[in-house]
């Protein structure tokens, strides 16, 4: 059977995460319950990542195996038919080798956080940024983030409930800026540990607001506790940007 790599976009404010749950609809059961009209019998897709709850994607990566050849364009433009109206588009879908899967090829993995720093809350963009309504020090978080750039046990921002065989991950970049009335904190590593984005980020605004400096965030770090750092981000601020690969 034909293999394809899709690039899709979602809102994840209507899911119960990426992948297919008895708690509710996944972008997962969307799009498979989407291919399964369009060929007759069910598939299942495999994503770069799996979102939780309220988390989006401005280009997840997925692939899926499909038992008929359709051209790229028209394999997507079919699944957004049939996606329609959930809000979830496929950006791009392309014929892609056997030996490409899109979680175990994948080398790095991009996120964004968006939180939004003024006083009146969101109209327009609420449940897609964390509103804060007190000013941030992006550049005091900044600086702070580097000391968790690296190879380092980060049991003090994993998840009770991660499944990941072991804390130690390498974090390639973890940056803040200022961007008008948001503050943007990105992440780039091969792989992250459950909730660890949203971790490192409710710590992070804790320096940002002056209640913590990059020292106390190294303590957080290296007591190897989750009760050392700060609180979890809330979902809905949090993007999976980008997945990339050995190709690119």
């Amino acid at each position: 059977m034909p293999r394809y790599k899709l690039v899709i976009e979602y809102d994840g404010a209507p899911f119960v995460g990426w992948q297919r749950q008895d708690n509710g609809p996944s972008v997962q059961q969307a799009l498979e319950e989407a291919a399964e009209r369009i060929c007759g019998e069910p598939v299942r897709f495999h994503a770069a990542g799996r979102t939780d709850s309220g988390v989006h994607a401005l280009g997840m990566v997925a692939h899926v195996d499909l038992p008929k050849t359709l051209p790229d364009g028209k394999l997507a433009d079919a699944l957004n038919a049939h996606l329609r109206p959930a809000p979830v588009a496929v950006l791009m879908a392309e014929d892609t080798g056997e030996d490409f899967h899109a979680r175990f090829s994948c080398i790095e993995r991009r996120y964004l956080y968006r939180i939004l720093t003024r006083r009146a809350d969101p109209a327009l963009d609420r449940g897609r940024v964390w509103w804060h309504a007190r000013s941030l020090d992006a550049d005091a978080m900044h600086a702070a983030a580097q000391v968790l750039v690296g190879h380092h046990d980060f049991s003090s921002f994993r998840a009770a409930e991660c499944q990941a065989d072991s804390p130690v991950k390498t974090l390639d970049d973890l940056s803040v800026a200022r961007c008008a009335e948001e503050v943007h904190v990105t992440a780039r590593a091969r792989s992250f540990l459950h909730h660890q984005v949203r971790n490192m980020v409710g710590s992070l605004a804790l320096v940002g607001t002056g209640k913590w400096s990059a020292a106390d965030l190294r303590a957080a770090l290296e007591a190897r506790d989750r009760a050392a750092a700060g609180p979890t981000a809330p979902a809905c601020g949090l993007y999976f940007v980008s997945a990339r690969y050995g190709e690119e």
